[in-house]
């Protein structure tokens, strides 16, 4: 497994040792010891899933105090455009954005750690998306920010036309006005 940094502290993209053959393909999607031996100590405790279809974005979502959360985010099947949001107010990129492709094809991960937000939009006709999280669902803790932000100004690789939401992803605040509390820059 390559473990690449990217331009946000903390934030790391995951590129496995896939062996491939004419009868198909392995690869480890996660190994607590090797996370271990890179520093990546993260105790996970819950897979999500979900099925979408062209053009749905779903975010930007986090859990905001002890309720925050850290996820380990990759397509099963599909294309998706993936976007973690440094909400860490101590951070020297807060407010910055990172995005990447993940697919079943480069199968990349990647490790989103607490203090971010995270959505993604789908490019390809659907996409199984799946993420581990370090803590559990929690609804009075989670919060948002509308994704089309003026402030963080995410190029979603869609046109406007093709965003299908949710009534409730609809109704988010702006970056400026959401509730995000985190403040440790370091918080695993």
């Amino acid at each position: 497994m390559n473990i690449e940094k990217t331009s946000i502290n903390d934030l790391i993209v995951l590129k496995p040792d896939v062996f491939a053959d004419d009868r198909g393909y392995f690869f480890e999607a996660f190994n607590q010891k090797k996370f271990a031996e890179n520093g990546l100590n993260y105790n996970f405790v819950q897979d999500n899933e979900s099925k979408s279809q062209f053009g749905v974005v779903r975010g930007l979502h986090f859990q905001n105090g002890s309720n925050a959360q850290a996820k380990l985010v990759r397509v099963l099947q599909g294309l998706v455009y993936d976007v973690a949001v440094d909400l860490r107010r101590n951070s020297p990129t807060y407010g910055k954005w990172f995005g990447i492709e993940l697919s079943d094809e480069n199968k990349y991960q990647l490790l989103i750690p607490r203090g971010f937000a995270h959505g993604f939009s789908v490019l390809s006709e659907m996409a199984v998306f799946s993420y581990k999280c370090d803590n559990y669902y929690h609804k009075e803790s989670e919060r948002g920010i509308i994704y089309n932000d003026s402030q963080l100004n995410i190029d979603w690789k869609l046109k406007n036309k093709d965003i299908v939401l949710s009534d409730k992803d609809r109704m988010l605040p702006s970056f400026s006005k959401s509730e995000h509390n985190f403040i440790q820059y370091d918080e695993q």
